[in-house]
């Protein structure tokens, strides 16, 4: 099931303790360096340190991101499902792709900062109803996608980021292009085994799979590992306003070297 691809690098920004200002250079910078993907996250307070620090919505800086970069895909890493309409979702999705000339990922999954939901007035449920919703926002952001005018400019690649076997994972097998987790190398076999296993029952191919995963607090013997194991597209948190450019540095050497 393995699709053995060139190793892409991507970077999450996060979107907290920082002015937009340094967001905008950091978009800028990482580009120009070779960075093949940039990510926010979609959250509406800080994850990290003061938990009413600065911090900017996901996806109108996304579109912003959009205009400023000119190569780079971007997406959120990841969107949840139970902030907006699946339909809104589809139709802001498509809008991004056309803004980028075709650059936008589509990455989502069901939520879980339960402060979010509280704050802006969203029921927080449990993870089996959020993981439900989601099922049901992937189905209607699909059928919304074959419906726009005008159509999206090429299949737009949807990531879920997850590991759950019971609903997760039958998701990935049914909607990802991309499958995003922080599952470490001995862990991955299983997974895949099991996201082919609900490929079975849903009917559906998934040797074209890009396997994704978290650089953050990893060395390279451990993205060696990984890569062997099938990741394809490797991710990096990176925190601001004093970003270390060093660490992004030696990493797009390792990718390349991977793939000479």
């Amino acid at each position: 099931m393995l699709l053995d691809t060139p190793v892409r690098l991507g970077v999450q920004l996060r979107p907290e303790h920082v002015r937009y200002a340094d967001l905008r250079g950091a978009v800028r910078r990482l580009e120009d360096a070779g960075v093949d993907i940039l990510f926010n996250w979609d959250h509406f307070f800080p994850l990290y340190g003061d938990p009413d620090g600065t911090h900017f919505e996901a996806w109108t800086m996304l579109g912003a991101w959009a205009e400023q970069t000119s190569r780079v895909e971007f997406g959120t890493l990841v969107n949840c499902n139970g902030y907006r309409n699946a339909d809104l979702q589809a139709d802001m999705a498509r809008t991004l792709d056309h803004i980028s000339g075709g650059r936008f990922i589509f990455g989502t999954g069901a939520g879980w900062f339960e402060r979010d939901y509280d704050e802006y007035g969203y029921e927080f449920g449990t993870p089996g109803t959020r993981l439900d919703a989601l099922a049901e926002g992937l189905r209607r952001i699909e059928a919304r996608w074959a419906k726009l005018n005008p159509p999206p400019t090429r299949r737009i690649p949807v990531m879920i980021g997850g590991k759950g076997e019971q609903k997760t994972l039958r998701l990935v097998a049914r909607h990802a292009d991309i499958w995003h987790s922080f599952v470490p190398a001995d862990g991955l076999a299983h997974k895949l085994d099991v996201i082919e296993r609900w490929a079975q029952k849903e009917g559906r191919d998934v040797a074209d799979l890009v396997v994704s995963n978290e650089l953050h607090r990893r060395d390279e013997r451990d993205a060696d590992a990984l890569h062997a194991a099938g990741v394809r597209l490797f991710t990096l948190a990176m925190a601001g306003p004093d970003y270390d450019y060093d660490v992004v540095t030696r990493w797009l050497a390792w990718r390349d070297a991977k793939n000479r």
